[in-house]
This record gives C-alpha cells, sequence and structure tokens, in this order.
C-alpha cells in the first residue's frame, strides 16, 4: 500500500500565537505516528509561483490516515489555535 502525505505551505502571521499551533499539531503528528520529512527550514523556489514561507511535509502509512489526521480531534485543537496566527494552504497525496 502506497504512503499517504500531508503537504502545508504556511505563511506565519502571528509568530507568538503559531507557536501555540506547533505545540498542538507536535503532539497531534505524534499520535498518529506521521513522519515529520519537512518542518521549516530554507526554501528556493524554482519553478511556478510558490509563496513565500513555511513548508512542512508529513508522511503517514496510507493516503487514508493522512486525510484522517486531518480531521481528528488532535489535530482540531491546533487547527483552533492556529486561527489569527496562520495561512494555511494543505493538501493530502497518496504516494506512490
Amino acid at each position: 500500500m502506497s504512503s499517504g502525505y500531508i503537504i502545508a505551505q504556511v505563511e506565519v502571521t502571528n509568530p507568538a500565537q503559531y507557536e501555540e499551533y506547533k505545540r498542538w499539531s507536535t503532539l497531534a503528528i505524534q499520535t498518529h505516528g506521521a513522519e515529520v520529512c519537512v518542518r521549516g527550514g530554507p526554501v528556493q523556489p524554482l519553478e511556478g509561483h510558490w509563496a513565500p514561507g513555511r513548508m512542512v511535509v508529513l508522511k503517514f502509512e496510507n493516503f487514508q490516515k493522512a486525510k484522517a489526521f486531518f480531521d481528528s480531534p488532535e489535530y482540531l485543537k491546533a487547527r483552533e489555535a492556529r486561527v489569527g496566527a496562520a495561512i494555511m494552504n494543505m493538501v493530502a497525496v497518496e504516494g506512490v
């Protein structure tokens, strides 16, 4: 079975409040057994229209688990903490 991934592009608008989101999202990531592949770090757009900001890539056992993570009670706490702290673009992707 193929792995599932969550890929997020984040524009942090309130760094102090975003720390609360990171705390809750870390707990959710651990609870759901995701592997953090990318979380912050330098970003260098190579082609296309990438917005500047923070990139996150999470790897899950499969696509269904990646989608379930987003709707989980654990991640809901993180999403609530993120309101007003960041603009988030996020997708779930099935791996090969």
